[in-house]
């Protein structure tokens, strides 16, 4: 069964029956009536039209969260049906069940042979669907209706559906059914379509905290306010789950509980003390977050349960931020109201994202985790790491306003100066002056045009990462270590090297380079060290590439080998052999016969450890 609610208006609590046990309150006062059910009123208004204009439809389907209403319902419109009043003279359906005739009682009791509640749960087989329907034709024995309320009717098998569908859309006249689900999208849409539907909300905390106060007062309890509002919050707007709760409570405290008994009983943490380590963590002192943690930890709150809090702390500010009038929660005190109006304003919602993501994975993995508080400890670690750190907006604007590598200046010859063809930064993709792109200079630039302008551009301040980087060999070591294998490859190959210094790189094109390569390199620069960079291309002027180096030194290294005697004596006697490849020897080695690489072949992929190297273009290896 689901679904208690209770008469909010009822002086008195119901007659028990001296020989029976004790009733829980979710039992005790669950509704007889329309006027007794809260937090429904669209539907209540629907039902008392019908009734009263004797519209009753034929099926009707109740879908909610768990304690809301729906069996409860389905159990009043059933009375409402059959109702025949206290003096047994009402001939026709009310909307306002007497409670007292045997119709009503015998129904209440879950005894009435004319209404048949059934778990879908226990009979999901086409077999009792079937027996189900064979009843249907004939007339109810004692009743005005004969009545079928099926619970959790999305558990049916596809089979019972099918079974049901044809019955359902055209009953006998005397039959009603009433389906509750909790999976409304589970039901097939054939069902649904032959059914009248009520959604029913869930019980906001207002008429919540009203609701337990009234069950309180009726049961001699004495509740403090703000624990009845711990009640309504931990019920998630389930009438049935707050009046267990406070049954708890009640008993708990022995008639009496204030809030303190409540969140020990709930296994909370005080909502204060949760503001504490919120804001201990978003101001980055890890050991207060830790040392708060751990209080709350040994005043018996669950670590699952503190980061739960940190979550909905984190949601309700992030929604307060958007809308102040959202912290008008009665479920929270005008302290912890006033503190989240104030984080609200004070902090980022970017930042507040950043939590919610971060402790959605916390809540995981301590849920997973062998120790609980171990997990959520981890977790305070990394989110006060974090906190402080900037987003990366925040980032793009400290860029943006750092001190930015010196434009080439204009020459003062006559008509004004032009930036050098070919020059280019980060900030620039490697524009040239009159459309050339970089690495494609003109032919007079080729000839022998002096960047003047580009030589005198000196970067305004250097970064740590820049001035690392103190010859270009250490910019090639960069970009292999950042395992760019095709900017590696075209460095190495294309650029003529004219001039260097940290932040500036002046070369000469190799007459197949891309004509993209100046723009790239400064990009990637730009973005592995966080400064501009300002690459310019020369006509002439440049040494050789890195590429040309290792061949004239492996034409050098065989040329060497070719003059050995004892390698013409082995091609002597070896007719047709040849030197494929030469190694220069280790002279520092442990071992004197050992022969270190001078470098790798072309078409062999640069050590960039364990990278796949399965798209790797080689470039032609030189051979003799």
């Amino acid at each position: 069964m689901t679904d208690p609610h209770a008469p909010a208006d009822v002086d008195a609590a119901p007659a028990a029956d001296p020989g029976a046990g004790y009733q829980v309150l979710a039992r005790k006062y669950r509704p007889a009536s329309f006027k007794d059910l809260i937090g429904q009123e669209a539907m209540v208004r629907t039902l008392r039209n019908a009734f009263a204009a004797d519209r009753i439809h034929h099926a009707f389907v109740m879908t909610g969260v768990r304690g809301v209403g729906k069996t409860t319902t389905a159990r009043i419109i059933a009375k409402g049906l059959n109702c025949v009043g206290p003096d047994g003279t009402n001939d026709r359906p009310t909307v306002e069940p007497c409670g007292v005739c045997e119709p009503c009682r015998a129904i209440a009791e879950s005894r009435h042979v004319d209404v048949l509640e059934l778990d879908a749960a226990t009979n999901t087989q086409v077999e009792k669907m079937r027996e189900l329907l064979a009843g249907v034709p004939y007339r109810p024995a004692d009743a005005r209706y004969k009545v079928y309320i099926i619970d959790e009717v999305h558990m049916l098998s596809t089979s019972s559906f099918n079974a049901l569908l044809k019955t359902l859309e055209e009953p006998p006249a005397h039959v009603k059914f009433i389906f509750a689900t909790t999976e409304i999208r589970k039901v097939p849409v054939t069902v649904l379509s032959r059914c009248q539907r009520f959604d029913l909300r869930r019980i906001d905390p207002e008429t919540m905290i009203a609701f337990l106060d009234s069950i309180a007062r009726k049961e001699g309890a004495r509740i403090a306010p703000d624990a009845l509002a711990l009640i309504a919050r931990a019920a998630e707007g389930s009438a049935r789950d707050a009046l267990s709760l406070l049954d708890q409570a009640i008993a708990h405290g022995g008639g009496e509980a204030d809030a303190e008994q409540v969140r020990a009983m709930l296994g909370l943490a005080d909502r204060g003390r949760v503001l504490d380590l919120f804001e201990a963590v978003m101001r980055g002192d890890c050991a207060a977050a830790l040392a708060e943690l751990g209080a709350q930890y040994a005043a018996g709150a669950e670590p699952l349960a503190v980061l739960r809090d940190l979550a909905e702390v984190t949601h309700w500010i992030s929604v307060v931020k958007i809308s102040p009038q959202a912290a008008e929660d009665p479920a929270i005190g005008p302290d912890e109201r006033a503190r989240g109006l104030e984080l609200a304003g004070r902090l980022g919602q970017p930042s507040l994202l950043r939590m919610w993501q971060m402790l959605l994975k916390a809540l995981d993995e301590a849920a997973a985790a062998p120790n609980a508080m171990m997990a959520a400890e981890m977790a305070i670690i990394r989110l006060t790491h974090v906190a402080t750190m900037p987003t990366p907006a925040e980032i793009m604007r400290r860029l943006d306003a750092a001190p930015q590598p010196g434009a080439p200046a204009p020459s003062g010859g006559p008509g004004g100066g032009a930036r050098p063809a070919g020059a280019a930064s980060a900030g620039h993709a490697g524009a040239p002056a009159g459309g050339a792109a970089a690495g494609s200079a003109a032919p007079a630039q080729r000839a022998g045009a002096a960047p003047q302008a580009a030589a005198r551009a000196e970067p305004a301040a250097l970064s740590d990462a820049v001035a690392g980087l103190r010859s270009f060999d250490d910019v090639v070591a960069l970009i292999r270590a950042r395992r760019d294998a095709k900017l590696l490859v075209e460095v190495e190959t294309h650029v003529r090297l004219v001039s260097y210094q940290p932040g500036r790189i002046v070369f000469e094109p190799a007459p197949e380079a891309p004509p993209s390569l100046a723009a790239d390199l400064a990009a990637r620069l730009q973005a592995w060290t966080g400064a501009r960079w300002v690459v310019a291309v020369e006509g002439s002027g440049g040494g050789p590439t890195i590429r040309e180096r290792r061949d004239a030194e492996r034409r050098d290294l065989h040329a060497a080998l070719m003059r050995h005697p004892l390698v013409g004596a082995a091609l002597e006697l070896f007719p047709g052999a040849e030197i494929r490849e030469a190694r220069a020897f280790d002279a520092g080695g442990d071992d004197p016969g050992a022969l270190a690489p001078l470098a790798p072949a072309e078409d062999e992929a640069p050590d960039f450890g364990d990278a796949d190297w399965d798209d790797w273009d080689p470039v032609d290896r030189y051979e003799e």
